[in-house]
């Protein structure tokens, strides 16, 4: 007898973390510092273990699919918040509450003398809490509600410092490079309401075939389009602005200026990974269109290999790991794109524990370097911080895809997936990602050896503060010796560090070739083969770490370590001979390919100057010049001359009167006067 969900187990899942949001933020003062950080450390610390006891049971068989509350019935379209839980679901809010939990106790250190300790607190229990309900879905409505909630928290969040310039220009940038998506997004869901009739998704998918035969004419370019194809697209496009890929990829590096806990909460296991669970969660409708499949390859393998080479020439320690999110990002969305919807999944769980472990280790490192973020001013970090060297070294292993860490299980799957692929664009994101791997590998220990191998380069350097906002001169004027973190940071690094190294090996079998996903993702075997190729060539998850001894992508990984350590730690007067002699390239990667200058004087100057058009030749000429004051106009001139007649006076009212009668008089008699004229 397989166990029943309880549906006030699933509601206090989210439940707990508003919680401790709400007290943690209205209260905040009250509580005090260890107030806030007891109530929302408890409430996810709630949320995972519920989560946790939620995937014991739906590992025994447990499903949940029902209304909770209905808020609203229109003419039959239910707006209802729901829970969905199968395999998919249960995994993300272990992953997403895991993650949370150890972010939480890290802000405890990290943000340890920031004066908006609470706020923050408040700040990060609500992002989970929104997340969760975006995961626990069982309808369009309230997927898109905890789309736009993890939206505003990140807005929050990442303009948390809101005296500094650069987290405002940043948060701004995030919230409307996302409107963008959204965009794309709520017209998907429109269309889907529309032709579906319905809000739900296990009704929309009931209709998934039916909607597939459907198409309508396209007046500007001419023919018919899909249906299934063009709410595709729009659905992808609103994954395209969540979960960062190209071109609406711009506002994540900007993110950085952040706190760095936000930094591993937002890009390892939440924000960013929304689009992608939601591709995968919507694979009955994706699988009907290869059109739409085909244009998240592209997409998809512009990410992994274009943001990978930004990465190359980044001296922020944040940043490099933000560039390694993004080309992460595409090597997800590829997966979904070859229709291995349970490998971009298992690739983004894996992704979420070493990600965040390397997003907290270089906040460590930041706290050990007093609030200098340049990778030049560190060096020999190792001997200073040995359990932050040791994590991180870890994190970076699994990054790069070594046999046996997690990170290794998931890359080798998609690049698998993508080989077995016979999808027009598969060829095009094959070679994408393969040499993806040599970009990962190099960056990623390029930072990894400029930061705790080499020289000392911090020795009588003043360090630049992170937390410039403040008005306190905390780290400036003086060298300082770096340090290992209080046990507060480097505890979450220890916990995350494990499921980095031995996640993907034991669980590899159940979630890509067992039926841990089966009623949650559906793939038409016959049209896409890459799901069924995998499992033929699977023989378990240590044959797989041993067979790639001998395949490419392990090699090109070696290759990317081997330059990096040539190169900055043999002879570092090569990188600087090749960024001279590739000087145009360097600069083109330095201005971020110039989108951020194109968005900024292409298209937001032309969207101004459209507007100012529209304001001052629509609104201010046409409507204001011509239909309301120039009507105003006219009925002053007609009256202005209806005046000269209307004096008020008898004798001019009777002079009219008589020249009217003379007037009509002679155009009566005018033809007989005429004609005796004329004898």
């Amino acid at each position: 007898m397989a166990a029943q969900l309880s549906q006030n187990l699933l509601l206090a899942v989210p439940l707990a973390p508003l919680a401790g949001a709400i007290i943690a933020g209205f209260f905040g003062k009250a509580i005090g510092r260890a107030g806030a950080h007891t109530v929302t450390i408890l409430g996810v610390l709630v949320s995972f273990l519920l989560s946790a006891l939620v995937l014991n049971d739906v590992l025994a068989g447990a499903r949940f699919n029902a209304t909770i509350y209905e808020w609203m019935n229109l003419g039959g379209l239910k707006m209802e918040v729901g829970f969905l839980v199968d395999g998919l679901t249960a995994m993300m809010m272990v992953v997403v509450t895991f993650v949370s939990l150890m972010v939480h106790v890290y802000t405890v250190g990290y943000m340890a003398e920031d004066p908006g300790y609470q706020r923050f607190f408040s700040y990060i229990s609500l992002f989970t809490f929104s997340m969760l309900m975006l995961v626990m879905s069982n309808n369009f409505l309230q997927l898109f509600f905890g789309w736009e909630a993890v939206g505003l928290v990140s807005y929050l969040l990442i303009g948390f410092w809101y005296k500094k310039p650069t987290a405002i220009f940043a948060n701004m940038k995030a919230f409307l490079v996302n409107r963008v998506g959204d965009f794309g997004f709520i017209l998907g869901i429109g269309l889907i309401v529309t032709y579906a009739g319905t809000l739900s998704y296990a009704e929309t998918f009931a209709q998934a075939g039916e909607l597939a035969k459907l198409s309508f004419p396209m007046p500007l370019w001419g023919g018919e389009w899909m249906l299934i194809t063009v709410t595709c697209i729009c659905l992808f496009i609103g994954a395209m602005g969540k979960s960062a890929q190209f071109p609406l990829h711009v506002w994540l590096p900007d993110s950085m200026e952040g706190p760095t806990p936000i930094s591993a909460l937002i890009h390892a296991a939440t924000m960013v990974t929304a689009g992608i669970f939601m591709v995968a969660r919507m694979s009955p409708l994706f699988e009907l269109s290869d059109t739409a499949l085909n244009f998240i390859l592209i997409i998809g393998a512009i990410t992994a290999l274009f943001m990978g080479f930004l990465g190359i020439i980044q001296n922020d320690i944040k940043r490099v790991v933000a560039y390694s999110t993004l080309s992460q990002l595409g090597y997800m969305t590829v997966a979904l794109g070859a229709s291995a919807y349970s490998v971009a999944v298992f690739h983004l769980m894996t992704h979420a524990f070493f990600k965040a472990l390397l997003f907290l280790g270089a906040g460590s490192v930041i706290i050990g370097m007093h609030h200098d973020q340049d990778i030049r001013n560190m060096g020999g970090l190792r001997k200073y911080m040995p359990i932050t060297w040791i994590t991180s070294l870890l994190g970076s292993l699994a990054l790069i895809g070594t046999p046996f860490f997690a990170g290794f299980y998931s890359k080798d799957s998609i690049i698998e997936a993508v080989h077995a692929s016979q999808l027009p664009a598969a060829g095009w994101a094959y070679f994408a990602v393969v040499a993806g791997v040599f970009v990962t590998a190099f960056y990623s220990f390029r930072m990894y050896f400029l930061v705790f191998h080499g020289k000392e380069h911090f020795r009588h350097k003043p360090f630049p503060g992170e937390h410039d906002h403040h008005d306190d001169d905390h780290g400036h004027g003086h060298a300082h010796t770096p340090h290992e973190s209080p046990w507060v940071v480097w505890l979450p690094l220890v916990l995350l560090a494990i499921p980095s190294v031995i996640i993907g090996y034991l669980t590899i079998a159940p979630m890509l070739h067992g039926d841990f996903f089966k009623d949650s993702i559906l793939v038409d075997a016959a049209r896409h083969p890459a799901m069924k190729d995998l499992g033929e060539h699977f023989h378990g998850a240590f044959a797989m770490a041993t067979h790639s001894l001998g395949t490419l992508p392990l090699w090109l990984a070696v290759a990317g370590v081997v330059t990096a350590y040539v190169f900055y730690m043999v002879v570092p007067a090569v990188p600087v001979a090749i960024g001279k002699a590739l000087s145009p390239i360097v600069k083109v990667l330095e201005n971020k390919y110039y989108l951020d200058w194109f968005n900024e004087n292409v298209l937001a100057a032309g969207t101004r100057l459209l507007g100012r058009g529209l304001w001052k030749g629509g609104d201010g000429f046409l409507i204001d010049g011509l239909l309301v004051n120039g009507s105003a106009r006219l009925v002053g001139m007609v009256a202005g001359l209806t005046r000269l007649v209307q004096t008020g006076h008898v004798y001019w009212y009777a002079l009219v009167m008589l020249l009217g009668v003379f007037g009509l008089l002679t155009w009566q008699l005018w033809p007989a006067l005429a004609g005796l004229a004329g004898r």
